[in-house]
């Protein structure tokens, strides 16, 4: 059973009036995202991974250094999935019901939630992942290097930014911190994280 490339849960030009452009998608899902999907099934095929769900090969790939690979492959093919359902046109705003309470509750304020997820975003050095995720039943704000991914660490991801300069050069050249404001002033999906958090 090969591993698959889910479609977009949006047309690749849906995002452009909210600063993400149709380009973009056409290299970042079409061409990064599709090629970690390749790679995985080139990398698993004929092996015990290859009919196992992509979270388990992650989790099993991780904790095994000859497997660095096939980790780096499968976590950037589920990362990328994610990363595109936080995304929606005519995004951003606030999270409302019980997610918005626990944010309250955990960070003081939405703001200061702002705060410490964009710092997580701008000061990961080189590529890289900002999260908030459900750790044992408290959020906490998260930033990881190259795939690695909550998942990894047996933690419940709500929500996720990619930092690789490839999801934001386009649009913004090298201003990652502009990168950042726009995903959560006109991009963030909440609804997505707020059913997350209701699975966690």
């Amino acid at each position: 059973m090969a591993f698959s490339q889910p479609p977009l849960p949006f047309d690749f030009n849906a995002l452009e009036p909210y600063g993400m452009k149709g380009e973009t998608f056409e290299y970042h899902y079409g061409k990064h995202h599709k090629s970690y999907v390749d790679n995985l099934n080139k990398l698993t095929d004929g092996t015990e991974l290859a009919d196992k769900p992509l979270e388990e090969v992650i989790k099993i790939a991780f904790k095994d250094s000859s497997k660095t690979g096939i980790f780096n492959n499968a976590a950037q093919v589920w990362n990328h999935t994610f990363f595109w359902n936080c995304l929606k046109p005519a995004g951003g705003g606030t999270p409302t019901g019980k997610l918005a309470d626990q944010i309250n509750k955990d960070f003081g304020s939405f703001d200061k939630f702002k705060e410490e997820f964009s710092n997580a975003a701008a000061t990961q050095f080189g590529s890289g992942w900002a999260w908030l995720i459900d750790d044992g039943g408290k959020l906490q704000v998260i930033k990881t290097p190259n795939a690695e991914n909550p998942i990894a660490h047996d933690k419940k991801a709500l929500l996720t930014l990619d930092v690789w300069e490839h999801a934001y050069y386009l649009d913004h050249r090298n201003a990652r911190p502009a990168f950042i404001k726009n995903f959560l002033d006109q991009l963030v999906n909440w609804e997505f994280a707020a059913e997350n958090y209701a699975k966690a």
